[in-house]
């Protein structure tokens, strides 16, 4: 092969491949609607999140939220994280609760704890926050209640996952749930 056609080559690779690669990539939900807002979630969205939890595709009902949990899924752990090279868990929640429920807590776990209504661990509902003292900490964690007993958190661990609140391994620590009250709301 010539020195020309061999460049051309690679030049032509070179281009090429940012397209056949990005392509690759499995595309994440976009999050459609306002902050606030409950809209439809797509089939696939229904799907996937239904199976997860345990419930019928028609329970799951708030497409911004599983789309937003969607995009975050398996985003690293990063204490004072807020973006996604890495998260934390009160950086998780707060950007939830701002870009699915359209209402601004608190940035950390102690102050977020200052802005629920405490609830009984069968009460709770999707976007209720709850509370876990790891290292002998009191509300040191804080995870997003979704529904059928599931919550979404940043574990230090995993990064974003989906686990049952009941698992043996989180709920020794499980301290405290509620409702948020008390927040700005941006609509």
């Amino acid at each position: 092969m010539s020195i020309y056609l061999r460049r051309s080559f690679y030049l032509f690779i070179f281009f090429l491949s940012p397209f056949i690669l990005s392509s690759c990539h499995s595309r994440k939900a976009a999050m459609r609607g306002q902050p606030g807002e409950v809209v439809n979630p797509t089939p696939d969205i229904a799907s996937k999140y239904s199976e997860i939890m345990g419930v019928g595709r028609g329970d799951i009902q708030n497409g911004r939220l599983y789309a937003f949990i969607d995009q975050w899924m398996g985003t690293p752990y990063k204490f004072g994280g807020l973006d996604k090279d890495g998260v934390d868990c009160s950086g998780l929640a707060f950007l939830l609760e701002q870009q699915v429920y359209g209402i601004t807590i608190p940035r950390m776990t102690s102050k977020q704890i200052t802005v629920i209504k405490r609830k009984y661990e069968e009460d709770l509902k999707e976007g209720d926050l709850v509370f876990f003292d790891f290292d002998g900490k009191q509300f040191s964690h804080v995870g997003v209640y979704l529904q059928n007993g599931y919550v979404v958190h940043a574990s230090s661990r995993r990064g974003v996952i989906i686990v049952k609140l009941r698992d043996p391994s989180l709920y020794k620590y499980f301290s405290r749930a509620g409702s948020i009250e008390n927040v700005t709301s941006m609509n």
